[in-house]
């Protein structure tokens, strides 16, 4: 009798083939290699973040503990808990205001100009220029001198007498300047020392994000009759916008803590008070006087962790109105 189709179906489920063994435990071999695979990334960046926990976090942590407490090297027996009140002595503290006042100033005349000028310092050094490596290392060099050496001599040229800036100023008429003497020239010398120190340094981060931009944006603009301002604005702003996020980033953060160049301006800097009357103190060197000359360690973390919170608010209130005005928030 011939087999129907349903026979064959019958045989072939009643012959059918046992289920596969279980697989049994991997080799050592294979385990590593697993092992390898899930673990290694971390072991390679762990000591990164132990450095960080060492020499970051826990030094932050720590100082966030003294600013709660009463803390004098002159006077040990003085000890304790006091909460927020070394905050409070802060804030109704009228050389903080005046320090915070002199830090804002600086780092506007600084800071916007700084980056304005590094920005065209890079599109002049994208183009085919003569002798363009030498320049592109050339602008480099006011940030590789030491910051001690470029800060005294600036020192020498805005001095009352002798300094070259002032000759410069009587040679054609004007009246000579004290520029330690008053706010806005002390501002003025210690933003002309950022300025040269940092226009460079920024100039080459724009500069390696320009080379990226692909060349076909520029011939096509240039073809439809747009000039080199506007395919700047237009094209090269927009598309190295995180590398100005980052040099605004890193520009807030250093001019709220600038430290050095205020410092040795002054003709007394042990003293660190910025002028005879705190014309160019920074909260920098109000921490350090605090700190260190009047030995009062609390009321100095406090003023720290003032000044850390406000360079996150600068900092994210620049990164917002950046990313506004270079489109960064178009769909």
């Amino acid at each position: 009798m011939p087999a129907t189709p349903m026979t064959a179906v019958r045989r072939s489920a009643t012959h059918r083939a046992p289920p596969p063994a279980p697989p049994g435990r991997p080799g050592w071999r294979i385990r590593l290699s697993r092992w390898d695979i899930n673990y290694t990334p971390y072991l390679l960046i762990a000591p990164f973040f132990v450095l960080f926990g060492v020499f970051g976090l826990f030094p932050l942590l720590y100082n966030a503990v003294v600013s709660l407490r009463t803390w004098r090297l002159d006077d040990p027996t003085r000890d304790g808990w006091t909460g927020l009140d070394n905050y409070r002595a802060v804030l109704a503290d009228d050389r903080f205001w005046n320090a915070m006042g002199n830090t804002i100033g600086i780092f506007v005349l600084s800071s916007g100009p700084q980056l304005v000028l590094a920005l065209l310092l890079a599109a002049l050094l994208n183009r085919r220029l003569r002798m363009r490596t030498g320049l592109r290392m050339g602008v480099l060099l006011p940030y590789v001198t030491p910051i001690t050496a470029s800060t005294l001599v600036f020192g020498a040229l805005f001095a009352q007498q002798f300094g070259l800036v002032n000759n410069g100023l009587a040679s054609v008429g004007l009246a000579q300047v004290d520029f330690r003497a008053e706010k806005w020239s002390s501002w003025l010398a210690v933003a002309t020392m950022v300025n040269w120190r940092y226009i460079g340094y920024n100039a080459l981060i724009y500069l390696a994000a320009m080379q990226a931009v692909p060349k076909s944006l520029y011939e096509a603009a240039a073809l439809d009759g747009a000039s080199q301002w506007q395919q700047l604005w237009r094209i090269t702003v927009p598309m190295i916008r995180p590398a100005v996020l980052f040099t605004i980033i890193l520009s807030t953060i250093g001019g709220m803590q600038l430290f050095t160049e205020p410092l040795l301006f002054d003709t007394k800097p042990r003293e660190a008070t910025g002028g005879s009357d705190g014309q160019f103190q920074t909260i920098a060197m109000l921490i350090y006087r605090t700190g260190w000359k009047e030995l009062d360690l609390g009321r100095a973390a406090a003023m720290s962790w003032v000044l850390f919170l406000v360079i996150v608010g600068l900092a994210v209130v620049n990164t917002v109105l950046t990313n506004r005005l270079s489109g960064g928030g178009r769909r």
